[in-house]
């Protein structure tokens, strides 16, 4: 089992950038396949982007593409969620999350492993 924790949300013009982590403990976090998702109050929660246990594979959704970054540190157990060109309508809690299974997934049900989330709100 592994335990997710985020960190590094908060309040940002748009524009701005900031960047998320999600440091994980418990069984080393190399074995998973990682994913970030935000949910936006009414909404969903939807998935934002994912990477493979080496990093070799990123996958973004649409509305990210050019814009946020996800990279890992698999010595350091953290994922990041480096995020540009902030928008308004980016303002979300995100959350990491893992899954013990080799590719990208962007379904909340498919994700065994959550954090807690971190709040980002965007500015106009």
């Amino acid at each position: 089992q592994v335990q997710l924790a985020e960190s590094g949300g908060g309040l940002v013009q748009a524009g701005g950038s900031l960047r998320l982590s999600c440091a994980a403990s418990g069984r080393t976090s190399e074995r998973y396949t990682m994913g970030w998702f935000r949910q936006a109050p009414g909404k969903e929660r939807e998935f934002v982007g994912g990477i493979t246990r080496s990093g070799s594979r990123i996958y973004y959704a649409d509305f990210v593409k050019g814009r946020f970054t996800i990279a890992r540190d698999n010595a350091k157990n953290t994922v990041y969620l480096q995020m540009n060109s902030l928008k308004p309508e980016d303002t979300a809690v995100y959350y990491c999350a893992a899954r013990d299974v080799i590719t990208i997934a962007t379904k909340e049900y498919e994700y065994d492993y959550w954090g807690q989330g971190t709040q980002v709100t965007v500015s106009s």
